[in-house]
């Protein structure tokens, strides 16, 4: 039986942590104990009061030394998720007490990332010194990663979570869609084109129950048309640019900030398609009543004074 949280919490210790740490990269309690900077008995006794803490065994004793099980792995695993908080917690704090600097978590959809990177190059102007971390996903992880509290905030979408009401959305940004193809695609010379015309290529897709996957499924019912069979799916930004430059007959729909910079290193070329459908405006999102840090209050001015086309 896993120990109860308030067990866990009282009796667990930093350097019992690293301990953990240090056994995985070691393999064996003599060298990691040298790491930590503890005597080998004094490691044996930290480890039995690891294991008596959360309740199980942790490692599998064999003659090559000491290997971690299922549970083991999981605990290390936080365990360095731990010691990585701490780094970025002295960080931030530094930068407070310097008045400049400090450290920043921001999560974003594909489309928002040409605002984000404009606001982060003014924001890193002003604040040289400010340590930034960037995640590109899905609205869905990036609403999870809010919640564990591993972004100060996330560009993204809060509708698609089962509680958006959980978090607070502090402003709103337009989102234009663009068809897009290979320079080289078949249909890459028309002067404009409908939707059946492209109907029968294949397509990358965003994954099921994605907003722009929706919106694509709702113009291909709208036009009475079938919606593509055997899609190649995925919502990575850099995956999708590849698969149109090793395929120049797909077809995607991407954001259009995403296809104009695209397009202006020659990657693929807009088709001449408008979409009927409105895609759903993304905001800065964060928890409900969470306050933001000074880096994140810096972040949003700047994209507030964001002037995007319309």
């Amino acid at each position: 039986m896993i120990a109860a949280l308030p067990t866990i919490v009282s009796r667990l210790r930093l350097k019992q942590l690293r301990l953990l740490i240090a056994l995985d990269e070691q393999g064996s309690l003599h060298r990691a104990a040298e790491q930590v900077s503890i005597n080998q008995p004094g490691a044996t006794k930290a480890l039995h009061e690891i294991e008596n803490t959360f309740g199980a065994e942790l490692f599998i004793r064999t003659s090559q030394g000491l290997q971690p099980n299922d549970l083991g792995r999981c605990v290390i695993r936080y365990a360095r998720l731990i010691q990585s908080d701490l780094a970025h917690l002295r960080e931030e704090m530094v930068g407070i007490i310097q008045g400049q600097g400090g450290r920043l978590s921001v999560g974003v959809i594909m489309g928002a990332v040409p605002l984000l990177m404009r606001a982060l190059g003014r924001l890193r102007r002003r604040q040289p010194e400010l340590s930034v971390e960037i995640v590109e996903d899905t609205s869905a992880r990036l609403l999870g990663l809010i919640d564990q509290g591993r972004l100060d905030l996330a560009i993204c979408r809060s509708s698609v979570s089962r509680r958006p009401d959980a978090y607070d959305c502090l402003t709103l940004h337009p989102e234009q869609l663009a068809v897009v193809a290979h320079p080289a695609h078949p249909a890459s010379g028309a002067q404009t084109l409908q939707l059946a015309d492209l109907s029968n290529y294949r397509w990358v897709v965003y994954p099921a129950n994605m907003p722009m996957r929706l919106l694509l499924e709702r113009e291909f019912s709208q036009a009475g048309l079938e919606f593509p069979r055997y899609p190649v799916e995925t919502a990575s930004t850099f995956t999708m640019l590849s698969l149109l430059q090793e395929d120049p007959e797909l077809v995607a729909v991407m954001p259009l900030a995403v296809a104009q910079f695209s397009e202006g290193f020659g990657m693929i070329r807009q088709l001449p398609l408008s979409l009927q459908s409105r895609s759903e405006p993304y905001g800065v999102i964060v928890r409900h009543g969470s306050s933001l840090s000074s880096a994140a209050r810096l972040l949003l001015e700047e994209m507030q004074a964001e002037q995007l086309p319309s």
